[in-house]
């Protein structure tokens, strides 16, 4: 499995917290059960492959990160999204955008571009087109907003 497809099944998690409030921890403990992953691979081909040690420590992370920090992340979202509602925005394009977001914020061996390059990638797979420069530019102003301070 690579960092790529474990990004998306971080994306998949966040976007589970965003809309039922779960836990992360009862979603990894769900997710993460060896006959229930089995079954996900009729659903999404993101799930054909069981993650390794390494893709599975990095999956465990950021879930647990992304539920420990939503809030903060949500406002950075807000914040950012200069001229729309918060409520407005997809709730994908939110998962999306934490995702970047805490990968920024909370895991420095991972540079912010390439952050920021999946993030649009992911985008361009799950979003409308005209979303996509809507994602890169909250971004690229969170980075400049947040990290040069």
């Amino acid at each position: 499995m690579t960092r790529k497809t474990a990004r998306e099944i971080v994306l998949k998690f966040c976007f589970e917290i965003t809309i039922t409030g779960k836990d992360a921890n009862e979603i990894i403990e769900d997710v993460f059960d060896n006959e229930y992953y089995e079954s996900l691979k009729n659903e999404d081909e993101v799930f054909n492959q069981y993650p390794d040690d390494k893709q599975m420590e990095y999956i465990k992370r950021m879930v647990r990160g992304i539920g420990e920090h939503n809030v903060e992340l949500d406002g950075y979202v807000e914040k950012y999204s200069k001229g729309w509602q918060f409520h407005r925005i997809s709730r994908i394009a939110v998962a999306i955008m934490k995702t970047a977001m805490y990968e920024i914020l909370y895991m420095p061996d991972i540079p912010n571009g390439a952050s920021i390059n999946e993030a649009v990638e992911l985008a361009r797979a799950y979003e409308e087109p005209e979303t996509v420069p809507f994602i890169n530019g909250v971004l690229g102003s969170f980075t400049r907003g947040e990290l040069n301070q």
